[in-house]
């Protein structure tokens, strides 16, 4: 059996950001209970893991020393890619030298800009200069694999302020960036808030910043690999490519989502439920990784796309979208362009019928 992708989702932030939809709650108080229920549920899995990815909320609000006895718990390969989403205002030096010593590899920080005035109104709790000292901390502390999460058409943002943070991100020493376009979710503070609404730049400003940013990106050594993802050669995140591969990985904590042996199934999104339950609550999602959902996943990865091979009907249904510029044929795969990542959900639907 190949080792399994092992994602724990850590549910506590400090203040929930204005845009986020995500499960997370402010019960700090728990974390000592989270983590024994994390570990109880490694180690009832007896899987083998060659990926771990910390996401949240907020995972570096757990001690060094919380990360090392989680990850002590579970059987992980040599060589294995241990990730960690970090917020800069909870990551010094000495923290992030705490992560190193418990065997974290890889750090991703949630930057989002390098514009004062945009973290504000995201409502972040750092500023600029606070991330990128968060960022050479991490190199400082001996982190080798560093990411950085950016957000495009932020309320307030320009094509002016979108130059300037890329420019300024390009300066430090990271190996990966998560581009996102920022997408108001119904019933988030942001999605009630008229007035930071109205700042939000319209259609034709996002497409240019995507555009923009996938180009910087580029030119600065970030290659492409996904819709939203771009890396140093040899950097693109290798649990995430489970995920669009249709790899198997096992979620941890409220709100974490499975796939093993065929089938997905979530936890529900409840630290209380977690916390107290001998062993997380499975509820199913019914079977996974059909050819159908295998080409479109596939078709997220703009360097490998949809091997024509698997699902030769796409070829003829391809034609007019070759012609307008919104994919290419490589190598006997269909790859989305960078325009065409921005129509992405129309292109797999022509595709994959």
């Amino acid at each position: 059996m190949q080792p399994a992708g092992l994602y724990i989702h850590v549910p506590f932030c400090k203040r929930k950001c204005l845009y986020c939809d995500f499960y997370s709650a402010a019960d700090m108080f728990r974390t000592d209970d989270y983590v024994r229920a994390v570990i109880l549920n490694i180690r009832s899995a007896g899987l083998t893991y060659d990926t771990v990815y910390f996401g949240g909320g907020t995972p570096s609000l757990l001690t060094a020393e919380q990360i090392s006895d989680i990850l002590s718990s579970a059987d992980i390969s040599d060589g294995a890619e241990i990730s960690m989403e970090c917020n800069p205002e909870s990551a010094d030096f000495a923290y992030l030298c705490g992560l190193r010593s418990a065997g974290v590899n890889r750090v991703s920080f949630g930057i989002q800009s390098l514009e004062d005035c945009e973290l504000a109104v995201l409502g972040r709790l750092h500023n600029a200069d606070k991330a990128c000292e968060a960022v050479l901390s991490a190199h400082r502390a001996g982190f080798e694999n560093i990411s950085a999460d950016l957000m495009l058409a932020i309320p307030m943002q320009t094509s002016e302020s979108l130059n300037s943070t890329l420019g300024r991100l390009m300066k430090l020493p990271l190996t990966h960036v998560s581009a996102y376009l920022l997408k108001v979710e119904k019933g988030t503070p942001l999605s009630f808030d008229s007035l930071l609404l109205e700042k939000v730049p319209d259609e034709d400003e996002k497409v240019d910043m995507y555009l923009t940013a996938a180009k910087k990106l580029s030119a600065a050594g970030f290659e492409q690999y996904e819709i939203s993802n771009f890396a140093r050669n040899g950097f693109e995140c290798r649990h995430n490519l489970k995920y669009w591969r249709c790899g198997e990985y096992f979620g941890i904590g409220p709100s974490a989502h499975s796939f093993l042996n065929g089938e997905r199934f979530y936890c529900p999104p409840d630290t209380e439920k977690f916390i107290s339950a001998p062993l997380q609550e499975k509820v199913s999602l019914g079977t996974g990784g059909e050819p159908e959902e295998k080409a479109m996943l596939a078709l997220r990865l703009t360097k490998e796309g949809l091997r024509l091979a698997d699902f030769p009907e796409a070829e003829s249904r391809a034609e007019p979208l070759l012609k307008s510029g919104l994919v290419k044929k490589e190598q006997g795969a269909l790859m989305l362009t960078a325009e065409g990542c921005l129509v992405s959900n129309e292109i797999i639907c022509r595709l994959i019928g």
